[in-house]
């Protein structure tokens, strides 16, 4: 017993004194600020009626965010003051990154009611949650309790978030870096069954992939022949086209569907099936034929990734305004 007490007494005092190694709650704002998940959703629900695309957009933020620097909001954070390189400006945000003015109205909303107590970060994974939800996924208890970092990282926002024509080996080495595992990899890629991309990020599978002179094999003909419609060889590289062509809007686990079927856009959709041996293959099949358990890993995989390198205790800060660090 006396043992056991001073293990917890040790455990507690790590805590106060690694601050990092707190948890994240759930209830982190049932006193100071209950009503924060609503205010959420209706604002992300607002904007859905303008923007069909706008909750694909939001969950990407939080996954750009999380992959650099862990979940601060880094990714939020304008050029300007001590913020010389923003993370907008990198290249897998720039001219891509969206839903930045969806962010501000959330901030705006939960600060008329909560002044000065949710952070950024929070609210990026909340919005997260609350646009899966809509989409017709998954709903989950969202962790809480990060602080917004005080630095950009654009530099690690080019080398750490994950490429759309990155081979597989590098797709998976980028989430082993932040602890996310090949359960983890393929759950979060069905975050594509809905959103867009634009033509720029996987025309290379069009006419010339690999330098091969010849479309990507792993792409069905037919749908080979509508993209390459879609995206004609020099054309508009920022031309829009659905993740998922079969339900562009909502959250299910036709995704995977598509994959069996050879219809992935992007390259590191497709590798996550046509990788010879790879140890996605039997995951996405399980997925293609089980929406709960997509959903269920899913939110598993959403929640542990919203765990990368939270500040939390006395480190960063809570914004005021989530485009600035306060007093810039």
């Amino acid at each position: 017993m006396i043992y056991s007490t001073l293990y917890s007494i040790f455990a507690v005092l790590l805590i106060l004194l690694n601050p990092s190694n707190a948890q994240l709650v759930s209830t982190f704002y049932s006193n100071t600020c209950p009503n924060v998940s609503s205010i959420v959703r209706n604002v992300v629900q607002q904007a859905l009626q303008n923007d069909s695309r706008i909750g694909a957009s939001l969950i990407r933020l939080h996954f750009h965010d999380c992959f650099v620097n862990g979940c601060d909001a880094s990714v939020l954070l304008d050029q300007g003051g001590n913020i010389t390189l923003s993370e907008k400006n990198a290249v897998p945000n720039n001219n891509s990154a969206r839903g930045f003015n969806v962010v501000d109205n959330i901030k705006t909303s939960v600060e008329n009611s909560c002044p000065s107590v949710v952070s950024c970060a929070d609210i990026l994974a909340l919005a997260a949650e609350a646009s899966v939800y809509l989409a017709g996924g998954p709903s989950w208890n969202v962790l809480l309790g990060r602080r917004d970092g005080l630095i950009a990282n654009q530099s690690g926002a080019n080398t750490s978030i994950p490429a759309p024509t990155e081979s597989f080996a590098n797709l998976t080495a980028k989430f082993t870096a932040v602890g996310l595992n090949t359960s983890d990899l393929v759950a979060l890629s069905g975050a594509h069954t809905f959103g867009r991309a634009q033509c720029r990020f996987f025309n290379q599978r069009l006419f010339n992939f690999s330098n091969t002179g010849k479309p990507d094999a792993t792409l069905n003909s037919t749908y080979l022949a509508t993209l390459q419609q879609n995206c004609p060889q020099n054309g508009n590289g920022n031309t829009i086209n659905n993740l998922d062509p079969s339900s562009p809007n909502n959250f299910d686990n036709n995704y995977f569907k598509n994959l069996l079927n050879n219809r992935g856009l992007l390259q590191t959709d497709q590798e996550l099936f046509s990788t010879n041996g790879a140890a996605t293959i039997s995951i996405v099949n399980i997925f293609a034929n089980n929406q709960t358990a997509f959903f269920e890993a899913f939110v598993q995989s959403i929640i542990k990734m919203g765990n990368i390198g939270p500040l939390v205790g006395n480190r960063g800060e809570i914004r005021s305004d989530c485009k600035k660090v306060n007093g810039s």
